[in-house]
């Protein structure tokens, strides 16, 4: 009696396929839907990273598609950097990379936004006399109490940046509102508007550099990889001072994005 060999099981990528439903009389074209489903599986982790996906061929045969619209779908992916490809390897699902806007909201709230299931640890929360060059940043007087929060901010299980934030304690209420429990729960924008205060402008700079071996640590790269910088000073709708945040970002996991106009 021959053997017989044991049944392949369906990798995750082909039970997920197994369930999508083309829209063949939509205007939207084929390897898009393909795409955005595949996307939306590895942004809620049913495709976690270091999954393998099957080849295009299979998967392409799987949902009766062109070997083209199919490697159209996946190369949307690799440019968009939740898919990486590698000779000898395949195709693997890597930690998809937070692109935040530029505009006036906090990472915990875009992060939260983009479904990336935000989490937050406050390394320390102080009250300590501003320096000299922190009172300038911030319209105080030198010596004046301010509040000192460093926090680790995580995505998808994942740390993606650390986060200092320095805030007078010229806006009533908004010093005593600054709690540990609360700020893990929830982002530093919204405990200030918690007080009644309206966030209404910020200078911003953004800028690179390498990572100290601490640094990397804490953010689960290696010494030296490429950190992004950013610097902002916030304003309330009386053009107050409301913080000051100086933040480092792990360039592999993070990028900036910029709209413009004419």
């Amino acid at each position: 009696m021959s053997e017989q060999s044991a049944p392949v099981a369906p990798s995750d990528a082909q039970q997920l396929l197994a369930t999508l439903r083309l829209d063949r009389s939509s205007p939207v074209p084929l390897y898009f839907q393909v795409a955005e489903a595949l996307e939306k599986a590895i942004t809620e982790g049913v495709l976690p990273p270091g999954t393998r996906l099957d080849n295009e061929i299979l998967l392409a045969e799987q949902l009766g598609l062109s070997r083209p619209t199919m490697r159209r779908a996946m190369q949307y992916l690799v440019d968009k950097g939740v898919l990486v490809r590698r000779r000898g390897i395949g195709t693997r699902v890597v930690q998809p990379k937070v692109r935040r806007p530029l505009g006036l909201s906090s990472l915990y709230e875009d992060l939260a936004a983009s479904g990336q299931k935000p989490t937050t640890t406050v390394l320390s929360l102080k009250v300590e006399p501003a320096t000299a060059e922190l009172a300038a940043t911030l319209g105080v007087e030198p010596g004046s109490e301010i509040s000192v929060l460093v926090r680790l901010r995580s995505a998808a299980g994942r740390p993606i940046a650390r986060m200092c934030n320095y805030l007078p304690h010229t806006i009533s209420g908004l010093a005593e509102a600054l709690d540990a429990e609360a700020l893990e729960r929830q982002g530093l924008y919204q405990v200030i508007r918690s007080v009644g205060v309206q966030l209404h402008a910020a200078d911003q700079t953004i800028g690179a550099r390498t990572a100290t071996a601490e640094e990397a640590k804490l953010l689960g790269e290696r010494r030296g990889a490429a950190l992004l910088t950013m610097q902002r000073t916030a304003f309330d709708d009386h053009g107050r001072i409301v913080e000051f945040g100086s933040h480092l970002y792990a360039a592999s996991r993070y990028s900036f994005a910029l709209s413009m106009l004419a």
